[in-house]
Order: C-alpha cells, then sequence, then structure tokens
C-alpha cells in the first residue's frame, strides 16, 4: 500500500485534534505542536481514543500535555538514579577485575571473562578499543601518550569509564561468578536477580536517553524480584510486579537505599507525584497499597 498522506501545516493538526473531539485553546495546540512532534504526543493522547480515532468526551489537550510533561520530569529522575547505579558499577566491576586479575587481563586474556553472553570475548575486545579510539578523554589521551608503546589497551579502571552502558552490561556477563556475586553483594541481592535488573535499566536508559514515553510503558526486558523467603519486603504487604515502571522506581529506591542512602531521591520523586494527581498511578503499575511496601515507608531526606 503506498503512503499518500499529505503533511500537515500545524494549524491543519491543531484542528485535526479538535475535530475529533479534543477540547482545548487552538492557539496553546498550535504553540506546543511547534515544539512536540504530533506522533511523540500521540502516545499520550492514545488511551483516550475511540476506535473510531475520535476522542472520549471530555478529553482535553491540557490532560495530555500534562501526561506529557510529567514524563518528561519522571524520565529526568530516572536517569539520575540510573546514572548513580551505572557509576558505582563501573567502580566496583573495574576494582573487581583489577584485584582478581590484572590491569589488562579483561582484553588479553579470554579465560578472565568466562561468562555467557551474546557478545563473544573477541568482539567485546574490538567494541572497547573502538570506543578507546574515540574517546576525547585527557586521561585515554595521557596513557596513549605515556604508555602507548608497551600496552594496546587500558588497564580496567580506564577501560569501563568509557564503555558504553551496553558493553558494561556485557562486562558483568561475561565476568566469574564469584566478581559478579561481589558486584551484586553491594547492592544486596544475588548476583542472578541484579543481572536481570541491570538489563531492564540498560532498556529504561535507552527509552530515556531518546526522550520516549516510559511512564506507563511494560518492560520487555522483566527483572526479577527477590525470593520471598529471603526478601519478604517485596512481597509483604506489597507485592511488588516485574512488568511495570514501578517496578523500575523499586529497584532504583533499593538500590540508592545500598549505594547513596543519603539521597533525596525518593522525597524528590513523592513531590513529583503530589504535584501531578491526576496521573493514573495504576497505569504505572503501583499497587493501592504501594506505600506500604517497606521499600517505600521510610523516605529519605539526605543531600
Amino acid at each position: 500500500m503506498n503512503f499518500t498522506k499529505p503533511p500537515l501545516t500545524l494549524e491543519e493538526q491543531a484542528d485535526l485534534l479538535l475535530a475529533r473531539g479534543m477540547v482545548g485553546d487552538r492557539n496553546f495546540i498550535v504553540e506546543r505542536l511547534a515544539v512536540v512532534n504530533y506522533y511523540r504526543l500521540s502516545g499520550y493522547w492514545y488511551p483516550f481514543r475511540n476506535p473510531d480515532d475520535t476522542f472520549q468526551v471530555g478529553t482535553s489537550f491540557e490532560i495530555v500535555w500534562r501526561r506529557y510533561t510529567f514524563d518528561r520530569q519522571l524520565r529526568l529522575q530516572v536517569m539520575d538514579t540510573i546514572e548513580r547505579f551505572e557509576v558505582a558499577v563501573r567502580t566496583l566491576l573495574a576494582y573487581q577485575h583489577a584485584h582478581s586479575n590484572s590491569p589488562f587481563a579483561y582484553a588479553e586474556t579470554k579465560d578472565s571473562l568466562p561468562g555467557k553472553s551474546l557478545v563473544t570475548w573477541e568482539e567485546f575486545v574490538r567494541m572497547v578499543e573502538k570506543e578507546k579510539d574515540h574517546s576525547q578523554e585527557i586521561f585515554v589521551q595521557h596513557f596513549k601518550d605515556t604508555y602507548g608503546d608497551c600496552h594496546l589497551h587500558l588497564p580496567v579502571w580506564m577501560a569501563t569509564e568509557i564503555m558504553s552502558f551496553g558493553n558494561l552490561l556485557t562486562f558483568f556477563k561475561r565476568s566469574t561468578e564469584c566478581i559478579k556475586q561481589a558486584v551484586a553483594a553491594k547492592f544486596s541481592v544475588p548476583s542472578l536477580v541484579f543481572e536481570s535488573w541491570f538489563l531492564a535499566l540498560n532498556t529504561i536508559r535507552n527509552i530515556c536517553a531518546h526522550h520516549s514515553r516510559l511512564w506507563d510503558r511494560k518492560l520487555r526486558s522483566k527483572p526479577f524480584i527477590p525470593y520471598a523467603y529471603k526478601y519478604p519486603a517485596w512481597h509483604k504487604p506489597v507485592s511488588i510486579p516485574n512488568n511495570s515502571i514501578f517496578t523500575i522506581l523499586t529497584i532504583s529506591r533499593y538500590c540508592l537505599a545500598q549505594i547513596a542512602p543519603q539521597s533525596n531521591w525518593p522525597s524528590r520523586l513523592f513531590r513529583l507525584l503530589d504535584a501531578y494527581p491526576d496521573i493514573p498511578l495504576g497505569a504505572m503499575g503501583f499497587p493501592d497499597n504501594w506505600q506500604e511496601c517497606p521499600i517505600w515507608r521510610e523516605v529519605g531526606h539526605g543531600g
């Protein structure tokens, strides 16, 4: 089938929305469509659509816009937690590999990375080398100038700092079980659970980096929920789901309690939710009694 739809002007886009039953000021809609693409916003008005593409009675552009602005602020808060998670993991992996093997073992000895991954050891080393060659970091250039005559690869504590988040995940997956357990222990969960969190956060990071809709997204990479017999806080009196943004927020809250207990991130999240009481928390996976969960009960007030 040929695509024959012509491009619409901003005014025509606004008129189309109004003709389909959306309520709002035409000038306000045009102003917003000038800076946020029609199809980016369409994900936020999709729940209000009828099967015939009209909108449910009472659907206002203001409601749609508030969901968009809430989502934007939520992504910023989630990225804050992922940054802290990422920096901690880079540090922990570098430390464990350096002390368990040698500074260059990750790139010189296949046996140092025996774990399973879709990426082979050879491919991983090539990707890290490519990142090194393209890096503009001063410490990378200094190492090349000072030690490049004897060393092709960066020491692991430098390499982990320039790895992409995806390569960092591969590095973890290919690490020995002993190293995985040592890293996961900092987050107070088993390595298998931690690896599933790592994968889920990698997916969420990509969503946030592309400014895609986050707030009501269902997770494809479902993180493991820690076992009930050893981690009851994840199950009683609230059962934490494994497929929603609430899952990611709970994982973030839990991880920050381990690596940055002074953080005021939980308080900032609460303030964001309070500022948008019209956001349906059920669509985000929040259980009705979610604040009774021990992981959420005590909100930090640090810096």
